[in-house]
């Protein structure tokens, strides 16, 4: 009689771990579903306008017009490996970095 009662209470105990086991998995849920909103509303699209910067960065040609971070406005007269030499003016050239241009402009905005 003693052993019957002592498996008559670890029964509901056995059948409450594999209940908890399922309601963890179910309070994990929320949490994913966070996540994957997260990624296609916030970090897909960062990455995606990461990319076509980076390849507007890599197609600048000598000739080009940009214009930089700083609202800086001028004309590529030289390129290098992480630079740029911009005209901004007659016979005044400045160097920056290539990542600092953030747009570049149609032909003949830069009088």
């Amino acid at each position: 009689m003693f052993i019957s009662s002592a498996f008559a209470q670890t029964a509901p105990a056995a059948a409450a771990e594999g209940g908890n086991m399922m309601s963890s998995l179910t309070g994990m849920l929320p949490l994913v579903l966070m996540f994957v909103v997260l990624y296609f509303v916030m970090i897909r699209p960062q990455m995606k306008r990461q990319k076509e910067h980076r390849a507007m960065i890599d197609a600048i040609a000598k000739g080009d017009e940009v214009a930089t971070a700083g609202g800086i406005v001028g004309k590529v007269t030289r390129l290098s490996e992480g630079f740029l030499h911009l005209e901004i003016a007659s016979n005044v050239e400045v160097q920056i970095q290539r990542s600092a241009v953030v747009q570049v402009l149609p032909k003949g905005s830069v009088k």
